[in-house]
């Protein structure tokens, strides 16, 4: 069972609702963001219209979020300024700058310039995440590696909880030949093997297989079991971009396997990027958007783990204040 600093545990209970499970809304998009409103709405988003953007998600969604994760260039500072964040929902902010270097077959990530845990840490964020291209069987992956554990030290720093999110993706033909749709399930367990014991807090996982294709539930439970067996970590499921009645499905697949809850993007909001009218967009916000997250949240609370379930709770002893944080 992972052991966990007081400042990490207390981060990961304001990730979280009352009872232990983590249902955030993800709102970190920034270059994917920008492209889906201009093919929206045909026009190129002006900086003003994506703060908007998260405006909005942020304003309808948060007081029925256990948690955001946004970004810092677009979202975080900005939705806590304008007053939109709710009190009541803790805050996570990506580390990672958009895209990645490298070829489409050698994903390399890296930290957004200028942007570190400890300033996540003073503005109040309750956790800082990282997105993670990677392929274990991939020669850039123990360079990726290596990245987890580097910001994994900047959050130790900072007694911060660390989201890592893996992101694995197709090599050679296997996108054509539909090879890495077999291949996925063994990407995503291998992954959660070997990136959580890196000294991340919490594995942001994709499912496990291809649910646009595998209609086995009996399987794609299995594959969700053995997720939960190779992660050292609790683990929250990821939209990824599927719609979202197929995600319920995967929500509900993936807590009956373990998963501590959710983080949902796309699969709640897509269809805002095509509405030009910011007040029809607030309308779907509050209304269609706002009842999708109410039926995930019951789903990953009927059927998930609770986070704490899957950590030591710290032991603290009389005068533990006065080593605390110390080399």
């Amino acid at each position: 069972m992972k052991k966990m600093t007081i400042g990490k545990y207390r981060g990961l209970q304001r990730l979280a609702d009352d009872r232990g499970f983590i249902c955030m809304c993800a709102l970190d998009h920034r270059g994917s963001l920008a492209k889906m409103l201009q093919e929206g709405t045909g026009e190129a988003p002006s900086y003003q219209d994506m703060v908007d953007f998260k405006f909005d998600v942020t304003g309808a969604l948060s007081k029925y979020s256990s948690a955001l994760l946004l970004d810092p260039v677009y979202g975080a500072a900005q939705t806590i300024s304008a007053n939109v964040l709710s009190s009541s929902a803790g805050l996570a902010v990506s580390l990672e700058e958009t895209g990645y270097e490298g070829g489409a077959e050698a994903r390399v990530s890296r930290a957004l310039d200028g942007w570190n845990a400890g300033k996540i840490r003073r503005m109040g964020g309750d956790a800082a995440k990282l997105l993670l291209y990677y392929r274990p069987d991939n020669e850039v992956a123990s360079e990726q590696r290596a990245l987890v554990e580097k910001l994994s030290s900047w959050c130790e720093e900072q007694d911060l909880a660390f989201i890592c999110e893996p992101v694995g993706y197709a090599m050679g033909d296997e996108a054509k030949t539909g090879r890495y749709s077999r291949l996925k399930p063994d990407v995503v367990i291998e992954t959660a093997r070997e990136i959580s014991p890196l000294g991340i807090d919490v594995l942001k996982a994709e499912f496990p297989a291809d649910a646009r294709v595998e209609t086995d539930v009996s399987l794609m439970l299995e594959n969700c079991k053995r997720l939960d067996e190779a992660s050292q970590v609790p683990w929250i499921i990821l939209s990824g971009g599927v719609d979202f009645d197929l995600f319920v499905r995967q929500v509900e697949i993936a807590s009956k396997a373990g998963a501590c809850g959710f983080l949902a993007g796309r699969a709640l909001w897509q269809e805002a990027t095509s509405i030009k009218s910011r007040e029809e967009r607030q309308e779907f916000f509050r209304t269609t958007v706002a009842d999708r997250l109410r039926i995930l949240n019951s789903v990953a609370n009927a059927y998930g783990t609770p986070w704490h379930k899957r950590v030591a709770t710290p032991v603290i002893e009389e005068g533990w204040y006065q080593s605390y944080q110390q080399a």
